[in-house]
């Protein structure tokens, strides 16, 4: 497989100014698996659900080139289950309620024919889930990405520094930045973090875009602004879909073509908060895709003369 992506496949409860959901599907491999199909259909998929999934969405995630072989159905018990609440600015929310439900005891089952995968996305987990999978892998992929979150960082924070020295890129948002490094500036924090062992970080500033960093260089992404913002959840998702799989489907991991990424991963992103829940990335056609990326580049190209 080229592509391996663990996370979760779960269901939210969503709540926004512009309206709420019942329980709807989400989790970090549904969103992940669908923006990185529109770059490669090579993906295997590892995560767990209950007997109270869909199989309708399963379907879907097929439809889209995830091998789910890897997706464990535990029979008698209920599948992950979020629900929040957003506020005006759609940049801080208020968790209402979380069942870990499966997700309490996951143990991450890695296909044989994924452990020798090119490309590995390590969605939002425990490190120590994340760490079963990179111990299950036969040969080291040619780019690991992880993700994770402030949660962990307040209540596994050893376990995390552990998993993020054997990964390339890790991808957080401004704030997770800030507290896993101790540095405000976001400049200083992406050099402690980049010490602690990655590559490469991302640094998701919602609204306002994203930063990529190595050890010599910076490169600022916009963020596309649009007329009506829906539901920002999974857009971090999108965004690491869009980004691992355009580097999966190019197979050029240097510094320049991460740049490319990380727009196609920000468009993946602008679809997502267009409608609530996975809806928007489901069906979309090429043209939409490249419509939305040509967007991006006309939002920042321009001439200029210093003479």
């Amino acid at each position: 497989m080229s592509l391996l992506v663990v996370g979760t496949v779960a269901f939210d409860a969503i709540e926004t100014p512009f309206g709420k959901t019942d329980k709807i599907v989400g989790g970090a491999a549904s969103y992940i698996a669908l923006a990185s199909s529109y770059f490669t259909k090579d993906i295997s998929l590892v995560s767990v659900v209950g007997d109270d999934f869909p199989q309708e969405f399963m379907n879907t995630l097929k439809n889209h080139g995830a091998n789910l072989d890897g997706l464990q159905i535990k029979k008698g018990e209920k599948s992950f289950f979020w629900s929040g609440r957003y506020h005006n600015d759609m940049n801080s929310r208020d968790t209402l309620d979380t069942q870990l439900n499966v997700l309490a005891d996951f143990d991450p089952i890695v296909p044989e024919s994924s452990k020798n995968c090119e490309f590995l996305m390590l969605g939002n987990l425990m490190p120590n889930v994340q760490q079963k999978v990179l111990s299950q892998l036969t040969a080291r992929p040619k780019l690991i990405v992880l993700d994770t979150m402030n949660f962990w960082m307040d209540i596994a924070m050893p376990e995390l520094l552990e998993t993020i020295k054997g990964i390339d890129v890790l991808t957080i948002n401004d704030s997770e930045a800030r507290q896993l490094s101790g540095e405000y500036s976001l400049v200083k924090a992406a050099q402690k973090i980049l010490a602690m062992g990655p590559k490469a970080l991302v640094i998701k500033k919602g609204e306002h875009g994203a930063l990529l960093f190595n050890k010599e260089e910076v490169f600022f992404a916009p963020a596309l602004p649009l007329e009506d913002v829906f539901d920002p959840t999974g857009a971090g998702d999108s965004f690491a879909g869009g980004f691992i799989g355009y580097l999966a489907k190019t197979k050029d991991i240097s510094f320049e073509n991460m740049k490319r990424a990380i727009i196609f991963g920000s468009a993946m992103a602008s679809f997502t908060v267009e409608k609530f829940g996975t809806e928007r990335l489901i069906g979309l056609s090429q043209k939409d895709v490249d419509e939305r990326v040509q967007e991006f580049i006309d939002l920042v190209q321009f001439d200029i003369s210093l003479v």
